[in-house]
């Protein structure tokens, strides 16, 4: 009797362990997550970091309102920045996770452009298509808009939007820019496409095109419905791929901080009207691009909340030559250039041209109402959503993102050791790395500056030694630390070691691309050459 109580109680205990096992393993993947998660990537155009209104809460402005809740519920990337200061450059490191150098994107492509991002470079979209993930891209292009240079060939199943930006077409019914373009030349049909009209900047003779997959389905689009066409697509996407069980890459491009600004005011005021709504205009812009990311959040959270990660950043800074219709750059003034003449933002490689605002957003996995100042670039999230879906980058190839998951996820603060800013248009050769990131300090091999509103322009100065600034004193980069200091001295060694050891890496590498930058006239996106401004409309 003893012997088969004792049986029984080892077995009862027996039986205990296999339950409390089976539900601390039960336990373990409530907290892992049991499907590939979603990803949803916001990359605003122009956008400055002061114009996030989480980033400047004593201006009050209340123009992101649905970006402050997700800053909110989610985390801030306050030290965070384009890979490039333009818009092809920016845009192609993000896809690679590569700098200009390797992918072969250094400037912007053209209306004209024969060919885009090298055909030899793997994209994001590309590895998680073949990772069973629905891709689906709207929105502002810029990386090649012929043959196979287009999204639906560059792993996006679908794609809706424009080649590239918002003011290399024209429209009927212009949206705000300076200088104000005029309406499209519909006086004939179109002999000479890419002619532009006296107006600095503005195109006349070509429309700008709305394209669904690779079709043209208007041309010249109306700029100022293009909000809705967007979050209409972006909510269905959503949705549809909920439906199906598919996880899904949502890749959103906005081009509403770029002229030309095209908000819910009215186009065909008079210019008494105007004049007095300049000062809204880009508040009103701002606006309608959180709306729209609202749109966005609210079909996800009402969808798969808890398995999607929303990740809004920007291209670049604000265009300042653009006055009242550019953004704000905050406390990132770049005041060492700016009192030498000239423009800091856009084009630069001073702060105001990359330091972009971010906020990532995935509800049960990024700690809420958090602030992260780790050190972090665009090209970052071609190698952090690889990994949070499990995947793992070729290996035939170099690349310069890191994965910041444990930055995401986990409240990591550190990021890049080093980080360097390419030439983006304002001085050297573009592409260049002579800008350099390390810490709180920041090295110039060579300054420049953009056109600044009003027009002045600053000149070309190389440095050797570099200038080096301490952003964590000096955040508007005014006064470089003194040469002959032990600090500088120190710094100015390790960074130009490690300059020097990047610029042989990208030399010896045997994957590094070449884009082709060629321009025909007959490249050009065109629906009906048989009409003025190529102009069609989508039946029905």
């Amino acid at each position: 009797m003893a012997e088969t109580f004792t049986l029984f109680v080892l077995c009862g205990m027996l039986m205990c362990g296999l339950l409390l096992h089976t539900a601390s393993q039960h336990g373990d993947s409530v907290n892992k997550p049991s499907k590939k998660p979603n990803f949803i990537i916001i990359l605003a155009d122009d956008i400055g970091w002061g114009d996030l209104d989480a980033n400047q809460p004593e201006e009050k402005a209340n123009n992101t309102p649905y970006l402050n809740l997700m800053a909110e519920q989610g985390q801030r990337l306050t030290d965070f920045h384009s890979p490039a200061s333009t818009c092809s450059p920016s845009r192609a490191a993000i896809l690679t996770g590569r700098y200009g150098l390797r992918n072969g994107v250094t400037h912007n492509f053209a209306v004209d452009s024969v060919a885009g991002l090298p055909l030899s470079e793997v994209t994001m979209p590309q590895l998680l298509q073949k990772a069973g993930y629905y891709t689906a891209m709207i929105g502002k292009w810029h990386l090649g808009h012929n043959g196979p240079y287009g999204p639906t060939n560059r792993g996006f199943d679908y794609y809706l939007g424009i080649p590239y930006s918002n003011d290399m077409g024209c429209t009927d019914i212009p949206g705000y820019n300076l200088p104000q373009c005029l309406p499209c030349d519909s006086t004939g049909p179109q002999v000479i496409r890419l002619k532009r009209s006296v107006h600095g900047g503005c195109y006349s003779k070509v429309g700008l095109p709305l394209i669904e997959n690779s079709t043209i389905v208007e041309q010249p689009l109306d700029l100022w419905t293009l909000t809705e066409q967007y979050k209409s697509a972006a909510t269905r996407i959503i949705h549809d791929a909920r439906e199906r069980g598919q996880p899904y890459l949502l890749y959103i491009a906005l081009a509403h901080m770029h002229v030309p600004l095209a908000p819910k005011l009215r186009p065909d005021a008079s210019a008494t009207t105007r004049h007095r709504l300049d000062g809204e205009v880009y508040a009103a812009s701002l606006q309608e691009m959180d709306s729209l990311v609202g749109a966005v959040k609210s079909a996800s959270d009402d969808t798969d909340k808890d398995n999607t990660l929303i990740w809004f950043t920007g291209d670049n800074g604000p265009w300042e030559q653009k006055c009242q219709y550019a953004g704000s750059a905050g406390p990132f003034m770049g005041k060492w250039q700016t009192s030498r003449g000239g423009g800091s933002a856009k084009r630069t490689t001073w702060e105001g041209g990359h330091r972009v605002p971010t906020v990532a957003y995935w509800p049960g996995r990024i700690p809420a109402n958090t602030t992260s100042s780790a050190l972090l670039s665009g090209m970052d999230i071609f190698p952090t959503l690889l990994s949070l879906a499990g995947l793992t980058p070729p290996s035939d190839r170099r690349y310069d993102g890191i994965d910041a998951t444990n930055v995401l996820l986990h409240g990591e603060q550190t990021g890049h050791e080093f980080l360097f800013h390419p030439n983006s248009g304002a001085a050297g050769k573009f592409g260049d790395l002579q800008t350099v990131r390390t810490g709180k300090h920041k090295a110039f091999y060579i300054t420049g500056a953009a056109e600044a509103c009003g027009g002045a322009t600053g000149g070309q100065q190389l440095h050797d030694p570099p200038l080096i600034f301490d952003l964590e004193r000096d955040e508007a980069e005014e006064t470089p630390l003194e040469f002959k200091t032990p600090e500088y001295q120190a710094l100015s060694e390790k960074i130009t070691r490690r300059r020097e050891e990047l610029l042989w890496d990208i030399a010896t590498d045997k994957t590094v691309s070449t884009a082709d930058y060629r321009v025909d006239q007959s490249a050009a996106p065109c629906c009906d050459p048989r009409q003025a401004v190529c102009r069609c409309h989508a039946l029905g």
